[in-house]
This record gives C-alpha cells, sequence and structure tokens, in this order.
C-alpha cells in the first residue's frame, strides 16, 4: 500500500509523452540503512542491502549458511523476505537463530513499479522500501508453535486422505449393492467397521452380520440392516474394498503417530510445566464428547489450560479441546501480537475490508486464512444450538443476510471472543437465548415507540382476551 502511493506520487512524464518512473527518496530520512531484503525463489535467493548491487546465492543449505554470513558481514540487523509457498521456510530458521530480526512481508506492500520486473530489481525495490520503513511485519509464530503447527497440519492431511479411502469403501459396497452405509450413521464406527471386516473374513449371512453391529441399531434397524447385507459378493469389488479398509488403517496408524507427537509437543511448551491458578482446578463445564476426528491424548484439556495460563477456553461456546488446539497451532498463545480484537479478526479474514477514495467506498472481500476457516467451522456447530445465545444470534443473523453471512458474523464472534479471554482474561457468561431473545424483542420495541413518536402516533398495546 505504500509502495504504491509512493510510486503514484512521484509519477513523470518525459519529453517524448511516454509514461516513466523514477523515485525520490533523497526527501525520505533512510531509517536503517543496514536493512535488507531478500527475494526468495526455489533454486536463488537474492539479496539487497539498502537498494544496493544484489548478491545471489543458491537454496542448498551451504548457500542458506553463506547468505547469512554475508549478512552478518554487512552488519545487516534486519532483513525482510516476502512470503513465497514453502521455500522461505529454510532461510527464515538459519537467519533466526542467528539472531536477526527477520520479518515477514505481504507482496502487495512489495510490489514493485511496472516495467520493473526482475528478481534482480525487486530485491532493491523491497531493500529500498524495507529502509525507508515502509513495510509492515506480518505475523509468525514462534518455533515451538511452528512445530506444532507443522504436526497438526500433516495430522489434518492424513484425515482428509483417510475419508477419501472411506468413499472407496462405500462406492465398493454400492458395485455390491449392499446399502450398509445407508442404514447406519458412519462406516468408520464399531458397528461398521465389524460388518466390513466380516464380510472380508468371507461373512455372508446378514443375521449373523447384524449381531456384530450395536445394540441400539439392532433394536431400532435390524429390519432395515439385514435387507440392506443381501448383495453380489463379486470378487473383484470384494478385492477394492480390502484395499480401501487396508488404506485407511493405515492412515489411521499415520494419525495416531501424529497424535503422540502432537502431545509431546504440547508437553514442551514454555508454559507447559507452569502449576495452574488455584481457581482452574475447578472445571467450569464437564468434559465434552470428543469428536470423530479429535486428538486421541489424555489429559489434553489440562495440558491446553497450562499452556494459555490457566484459561480453561472450553467453556466458550463451540470450543472443544480439538478446535482450541488447531487455533494455537497457528495464532498461539501471545494474542498481544495484536492490538485490538478488531486487530485479530481483521488478520483472520473475518472483517469487511475497505477501500475508501473520496466519495466513492467499496468493500473489499478478505481471504480467510487458516485460523477464520477454523472459526467458520466452530460457528456452523451453533446454528442449531437451542440454549445459546450465538445460536439465537445465527437463526436471526440468517433470516436477514442468509447462512453464509450469518456463519461468517457468528465465526468474528467466536474469534473476537478467543482475544478477549486470551488477552483480557474475561469470563465468558452465557447469557442465554431466552435473554437474548429479550434483548432483540427490546429492541423492536423500542424502535416501534420511535417511529410512532415520528409519525405523530401512538401506540396501544393489544389487550389479552380473558377465556
Amino acid at each position: 500500500m505504500y509502495a504504491i502511493g509512493l510510486a503514484a506520487g512521484l509519477r513523470t512524464l518525459n519529453g517524448h509523452g511516454s509514461r516513466t518512473w523514477r523515485l525520490e527518496l533523497s526527501n525520505l530520512a533512510m531509517l536503517d540503512p543496514r536493512a535488507a531484503f531478500v527475494d526468495v525463489g526455489s533454486e536463488k535467493m537474492h539479496v539487497s542491502i539498502a537498494g544496493g548491487p544484489p548478491a545471489v546465492f543458491g537454496t542448498v543449505t551451504s548457500q542458506l549458511h553463506a547468505l547469512r554470513h554475508y549478512l552478518v558481514e554487512h552488519q545487516v540487523r534486519s532483513v525482510a523476505m516476502e512470503a513465497t509457498g514453502v521455500y522461505w521456510l529454510p532461510l527464515y530458521g538459519v537467519l533466526e537463530a542467528s539472531g536477526m530480526e527477520v520479518i515477514m512481508v505481504d507482496g502487495r506492500q512489495a510490489r514493485n513499479l511496472p516495467g520493473r520486473k526482475t528478481d534482480m530489481k525487486d530485491c532493491q525495490w523491497g531493500a529500498t522500501l524495507h529502509a525507508h520503513g515502509l513495510l509492515r511485519a506480518g505475523f509468525v509464530p514462534p518455533a515451538h508453535v511452528r512445530r506444532l503447527q507443522d504436526y497438526l497440519r500433516l495430522r489434518g492431511d492424513h484425515i482428509v486422505a483417510a475419508a477419501g479411502h472411506v468413499q472407496h469403501m462405500q462406492k465398493a459396497l454400492e458395485r455390491m449393492n449392499i446399502k450398509l452405509h445407508d442404514v447406519i450413521s458412519s462406516l468408520t464406527g464399531a458397528s461398521g467397521l465389524a460388518v466390513i471386516r466380516a464380510i472380508l473374513a468371507g461373512e455372508r449371512d446378514p443375521q449373523a452380520l447384524l449381531g456384530l453391529c450395536h445394540r441400539q441399531i439392532r433394536t431400532v434397524k435390524a429390519e432395515r440392516v439385514v435387507e440392506s447385507l443381501r448383495g453380489d459378493f463379486a470378487e473383484e469389488h470384494l478385492f477394492a474394498l480390502a484395499q480401501a479398509v487396508q488404506s485407511w488403517d493405515h492412515y489411521q496408524g499415520l494419525i495416531a503417530a501424529c497424535d503422540r507427537q502432537i502431545a509431546d509437543i504440547l508437553r514442551q511448551m514454555p508454559d507447559a510445566n507452569t502449576p495452574p491458578p488455584a481457581a482452574s482446578t475447578k472445571k467450569a463445564t464437564p468434559r465434552r464428547q470428543p469428536g470423530v476426528n479429535a486428538p486421541d491424548i489424555a489429559d489434553l484439556r489440562d495440558m491446553l489450560e497450562q499452556i494459555c495460563g490457566g484459561k480453561d477456553l472450553t467453556i466458550l461456546p463451540a470450543h472443544t479441546e480439538y478446535s482450541v488446539l488447531q487455533i494455537i497451532g497457528e495464532v498461539g498463545t501471545d494474542l498481544t501480537k495484536w492490538r485490538t480484537e478488531k486487530h485479530f479478526t481483521s488478520w483472520v479474514g473475518l472483517a469487511p475490508g475497505s477501500a475508501q477514495s473520496g466519495k466513492r467506498n467499496r468493500r473489499v472481500k478478505r481471504r480467510r486464512n487458516r485460523a477464520g476457516r477454523i472459526f467458520c467451522v466452530m460457528a456452523r456447530s451453533l446454528a442449531r444450538s437451542k440454549y445459546i445465545a450465538f445460536g439465537g444470534f445465527y437463526r436471526r443473523m440468517a433470516a436477514r443476510r442468509g447462512g453464509l453471512v450469518a456463519n461468517k458474523a457468528l465465526a468474528r464472534k467466536l474469534a473476537a471472543l478467543f482475544w478477549r479471554a486470551m488477552v483480557k482474561g474475561l469470563d465468558f457468561v452465557e447469557m442465554g437465548v431466552a435473554q437474548y431473545e429479550a434483548k432483540v424483542l427490546e429492541t423492536k420495541h423500542s424502535l416501534l415507540h420511535k417511529l410512532a413518536r415520528q409519525l405523530g402516533q401512538q401506540v396501544v398495546p393489544k389487550p389479552i382476551a380473558v377465556a
């Protein structure tokens, strides 16, 4: 934003009428004459110090250390980089370990002037902006949070891959005209897996397969399950079903391995060994039933409470142990990096953007990052809640603006609530849907009386008929 505005202000025309661009930075104070910028690539790193002649390095480990020595020799204290895929991560770790200030910037801030697009000139332009203090640092979580983030994201990839093999199971059963997945809620539950493994072991009797299901299924859906298990057990489809189950089991093992690594990371977090405050020993709410994809980690709630400074965030609406773990893996536990809750909700992409120019004021669609998408998933769980005020807010907003807008608006409230709990330590008191609806009704009455006064009318309550 600063770069584009500065360039537009210094645009000139030459004598031939063609448009050229110049930078007149002599009148601007250079805040750091030793500031550097690295244009990150998959094969080469282009480095410039305060806009000077670039130096080119490779991307192998030895070259990254050579780049670090180059910066140390030139007494560079601050290095800026543009976040490019995952290519910046190895260099960031090398420079961070050396004690330098490393900032990551949005590519829109370091956008070069038209007609000057080369890697050599890009790094010079970025270094010039950085030396004059025209680049703003983006958020990069600490090293221990990045380790947790890597395991959580890898675990999420395994969950997605495992879900694909569940679809392969359903396809194989459909080819055999077995409709078990239409009768029970989940093929990967205890009953579904027991029946599938028995089929692969050679069992074909529907009554015997029914006996492997849960007692509630045998009581409520016995006839439907028996009819759904009558099919054509073709060899090629049984082979496909066996491979799908084997692949699903493989990914379940990978997910369990990730859970063990995540547990070790949580125990090594800086605040993991801090004894919890006396007030936090009493749980405000009972433990919720973990979700299907929740990590199998003993005492996960207690570990999260210690990491969060004694705050049990699971008492907040829609905040389960898994969702809190995912958010911490994206933003960490120090949310003071965002000055207000508005800064935080804007960063996660849940606040509307704006582009004001003179009398024109148009909205800009913000892109939600991973943390913003997690809050949106959490908001969907409150859509049908009957006894939580946020559920009433969602339904009221959905009736006016639609479900997508309501989901984003509720996700923003959850993000603001998370920021308040982590920064200000505010205790959340659920006022309940009845109190929320009463407040809405009071607002409607107030607006109705105000409109009546403006029209010179009077609101007369309708008498209640006596039976």
